[in-house]
């Protein structure tokens, strides 16, 4: 029993260790004096964040995800908030097909899929845009979404169900003032996933993708360009920043809301 003590909080470091370092490294590089992104470092400088705001086109990627992802974030926290609602609470044939219907994408390789959707968008005639983006992470961020919401679903309590009819609420009623206002957490959560998994997909976006690139294929097309690279790394920490204040601004959120 002693020895499992000292050995989780060993192993609890590690991870943390492994997960973090790589961003803290990212972090130091960002303020490098220099191209190279190797040891010894040449000196402190802010030169690249300057350079990031007076980049026009990584600015308008960054926007691009941005936007991308809050649309489909959006989308795809309803669409999954329906389907896991109809999926937890409600039998009806056909179940265990949509369940598995509403999960692929996450089994689907994403080249695979990137493919599928090239050639669907093709066939139809629609040309890459932001828009076929936008759809086709809302196909592989919806399995996230229900996933999510489901989880919080299974817990609920049936007796504010039955309470809610027994006083006179309408289902619609009951949606709005009491289911949704117990699962917005999850509903928060899920958002802020979907909108993760936008923001950061390369593969689906490199085949859907039109004239205007998001940032993950804004990034892979500077790889080439030392001179460069160097503010999309400084990019790359603020958006990092940016990231985990939304995580800790959602937890508190959470807390604030269990607390009601």
């Amino acid at each position: 029993m002693i020895s499992r003590f000292r050995i989780l909080p060993a192993y609890y470091a590690f991870l943390v260790v492994l997960l973090y370092l790589p961003l803290l490294v990212l972090l130091l590089f960002s303020f490098n004096d220099g191209t190279a992104l190797s040891f010894p470092l040449r000196g402190f400088t802010t030169d690249w964040y300057e350079g990031m705001l007076a980049n026009g086109q990584l600015l308008a990627a960054a926007r691009n995800s941005a936007v991308v992802g809050v649309g489909v974030s959006t989308v795809a926290t309803v669409l999954g908030t329906l389907a896991a609602i109809a999926l937890v609470r409600y039998k009806f044939p056909g179940k265990t097909l949509f369940l598995m219907v509403a999960v692929t994408p996450l089994l689907v390789p994403f080249l695979i899929l990137g493919v599928a959707l090239l050639i669907l968008f093709s066939a139809l005639d629609v040309d890459r845009s932001l828009l076929t983006v936008g759809a086709a992470h809302v196909v592989v961020a919806i399995p996230y979404t229900v996933l999510i919401v489901a989880s919080r679903l299974v817990g609920f309590n049936r007796n504010l169900e039955e309470a809610a009819y027994d006083l006179g609420a309408s289902f619609s009623y009951f949606l709005r003032r009491v289911l949704v206002p117990l699962i917005a957490p999850a509903m928060l959560a899920a958002w802020l996933v979907a909108f993760t998994v936008s923001f950061d997909e390369f593969v689906l976006a490199s085949f859907t993708i039109g004239r205007e690139p998001t940032l993950p294929v804004f990034i892979f097309g500077q790889v080439r360009f030392a001179n460069r690279f160097p503010q999309v790394v400084a990019l790359a920490s603020v958006v990092m920043v940016l990231s985990l204040g939304m995580v800790l601004l959602a937890q508190r959120l959470q807390r604030a809301w269990t607390r009601r």
